[in-house]
């Protein structure tokens, strides 16, 4: 897969909802429910992140949900990419960029959303041909003001911010040029994910992807 080819998927998927959500699921019975009651929400693109031993499951169930498309998130090595393709992940999703694990995202056909979180790494990127890029970690590099002022010298780059990014300054990345959507764990909150409160997660999410489409 080219860097080109790979960037036309994750644009694709990432222009699905303003927002995504970042999953850190321990328990795969949980898993159909969340991802039924996010996508029922509106929220279609999800990240499940490879922190929790279950994390491999829950992406094999994810997968098989109607209408929902699923990614993986936290990709390090070339080991978790392989193992993220082999588990039915559509897309991932790194908190930085090395050559190896670019290179495994390529040669497995798994397009990556790749992190940044200075302007010098979002050249290297875009150097590679990779012009939509993961702003991580948002909050602690600035913001929505870093962003914008990144954006200005390199408007050829989309962003998807995360780290810091909540229901409260949502709206401020979203509301950049540069930013094609939001990831987020807001919508799916541990405490309702345990006590299996779908409707409610169902709720966050339609509020989300509403937030964001009246922007």
């Amino acid at each position: 897969m080219t860097p080109q080819d790979a960037c036309k998927i994750t644009r694709d998927i990432c222009s699905r909802a303003p927002v995504i959500p970042v999953l850190v699921v321990h328990d795969k019975a949980t898993a159909r429910p969340l991802a039924e009651a996010l996508v029922s929400g509106g929220l279609p693109a999800l990240e499940v992140t490879l922190r929790t031993p279950a994390a491999l499951d829950v992406i094999r169930e994810m997968a098989d949900v109607a209408g929902g498309v699923v990614g993986a998130g936290t990709l390090i090595t070339p080991a978790d990419v392989r193992a993220a393709k082999a588990a039915g992940a559509a897309f991932g999703v790194s908190p930085g960029a090395t050559d190896a694990l670019i290179r495994a995202c390529e040669d497995e056909n798994l397009p990556l959303l790749a992190g940044a979180a200075t302007a010098t790494e979002a050249m290297r990127l875009l150097e590679r041909g990779y012009d939509i890029q993961k702003f991580f970690p948002a909050a602690i590099n600035g913001g929505a003001p870093a962003l914008k002022a990144i954006g200005a010298p390199l408007p050829q780059i989309d962003f998807c911010p995360t780290g810091g990014v909540s229901a409260d300054n949502a709206a401020d990345y979203l509301a950049l040029d540069n930013v094609i959507c939001v990831g987020g764990s807001w919508v799916a909150p541990a405490g309702l994910v345990a006590r299996g409160e779908w409707d409610a997660i169902t709720t966050l999410a339609r509020d989300a992807a509403r937030a964001g489409a009246t922007l």
